[in-house]
């Protein structure tokens, strides 16, 4: 049976400082046990720093790209067939692509250790926004996953 979409997406209002409901989407998911002005001090303070590293360019337009640079346009799920499990290459939807994007820059920023989450988050959206760092790394291992198992493409159904 599909899954509904949650209510959450309909009633999300855009964040304080930009007024963008993908900057507010990923705050939600950068919290910690509801600790949402805790997320929102992280992620400006990060913007802040991204922004004098990176000049001349709108804040948001700087996330934007950094996260379509790290969403995956296909990616390998497991198939169990005839008693073999295959990796089968399949596409993926929008919105798992914005998942995967936020959920691998956060995790990306959280495994780098020994300075303010601020910092680490504003490094990895500045080396996403220029197609580098930890996180287009997973994109790159995931197509590089795709592209090896193409041969069982034809079991995606």
């Amino acid at each position: 049976m599909p899954r509904r979409p949650t209510a959450s997406a309909a009633t999300l209002k855009g964040d304080p400082r930009y007024g963008n409901k993908i900057v507010a989407k990923f705050i939600n998911c950068l919290m910690w046990e509801g600790k949402k002005t805790v997320a929102e001090r992280i992620f400006y303070d990060a913007m802040d720093i991204v922004c004098t590293k990176i000049r001349d360019v709108d804040p948001v337009q700087i996330f934007e790209t950094a996260v379509a640079n790290v969403r995956p346009s296909i990616e390998v799920r497991s198939k169990r067939v005839g008693g073999a499990n295959y990796q089968v290459p399949m596409q993926v939807n929008r919105r798992r692509q914005q998942s995967l994007a936020f959920r691998w820059l956060i995790t990306a920023a959280r495994d780098k250790k020994g300075k303010p989450m601020a910092v680490r988050l504003a490094a990895e959206l500045a080396d996403a926004y220029n197609n580098t760092g930890a996180a287009v790394t997973t994109k790159e291992n995931v197509h590089r996953m795709a592209d090896a198992n193409k041969a069982f493409a034809h079991f995606a159904w």
